[in-house]
């Protein structure tokens, strides 16, 4: 007597997948109508693509994950090994009460799919690679700019703390090369002398890096994927390139925004507003923002 063998086909159906994404291992969570199943894989696009071939033969594969450390090269391999992929901020997935206190992988990767397979997903906006590429560098800028900022604070630091008298004919706040020659000349004992010249070594190899990278930004606003919107940009009184690149590579698109409003709203220039029944209130400033860009654009104006 023969085998009755049953081939598996999902032909025209749809299939859900939720990811919740980690260095080392996904929590992934394949949905179906009522049918779900949790399992836990290696962090591989190309090992999910496989499990979804086996178990599921023929169907439109759907996946979303939450915005996060991981970026956006997760997504890119999805969409070229021809999963649906979506990234969606964390903030727009539906949660309930019980899945807050309750956090775990194996609830976040169903609540990703459970969503998804409702069409309760809304995709954030995902740049072009050369976008996420020159971004880095912009980003980067703004990280040594943070550190050299500490460092120049825990110089100060060490001027109070010690009662050393800055000469007069040195600007307060401006670090010109004579405050840094008289730094390095002043009679200090050999343990404050150590230290001291540790602080500076990190002030000029900070001050170096961030002199290099702002060439090399200069040089990317000079090709032509940038250098008109970049004169533009500088146009506007209070910009300058470095804020005009930032702009530039944070946002890519600028027709991603329907409205103005919506452009506000990414930033983070709206208003936190309360309201009941008649009365109406207007609050501080939203703490949902974009943290690169709206404190460029509040020191620029």
């Amino acid at each position: 007597m023969q085998k009755q063998v049953t081939k598996l086909d999902y032909t025209g159906k749809d299939i859900f997948v939720g990811i919740d994404t980690h260095k080392k291992s996904w929590n992934i969570t394949t949905m179906m109508g009522l049918f779900s199943k949790t399992f836990n894989a290696p962090a591989s696009p190309e090992t999910l693509r496989h499990y979804l071939d086996k178990k599921f033969p023929g169907g439109n594969y759907f996946s979303a994950y939450e915005a996060g450390f991981a970026g956006f090269w997760p997504h890119y391999q999805l969409l070229k090994l021809g999963i649906n992929s979506i990234v969606v901020n964390a903030a727009d997935i539906p949660t309930t009460i019980k899945e807050k206190v309750q956090k775990t992988d194996v609830r976040d990767s169903r609540k990703i799919a459970k969503s998804l397979q409702n069409r309760d997903l809304t995709p954030i906006y995902v740049p072009s690679q050369e976008c996420l590429d020159d971004r880095s560098l912009c980003r980067y800028r703004n990280t040594v700019v943070k550190e050299l900022s500490r460092t120049k604070n825990r110089i100060r630091s060490f001027i109070n703390l010690n009662g050393l008298k800055v000469p007069e004919d040195i600007p307060e706040g401006r670090w010109p090369k004579r405050l840094i020659n008289w730094l390095k000349e002043i009679d200090l004992s050999l343990s404050l002398r150590l230290t001291l010249n540790g602080l500076l070594e990190d002030y000029e190899r900070l001050a170096e890096k961030k002199k290099c990278i702002t060439k090399q930004i200069t040089e990317l606003s000079r090709t032509s994927r940038y250098e008109q919107d970049v004169k533009l940009l500088r146009s506007v009184p209070g910009i300058g390139l470095v804020i005009a690149m930032a702009f530039l590579t944070e946002l890519e698109n600028m027709n991603r925004f329907k409205t103005f409003d919506q452009l506000c709203s990414f930033i983070g220039f709206v208003p936190s507003t309360k309201s009941s029944g008649e009365k109406e209130s207007v609050g501080e400033i939203t703490s949902r923002a974009q943290v690169i860009l709206r404190p460029l654009l509040i020191e620029a104006s």
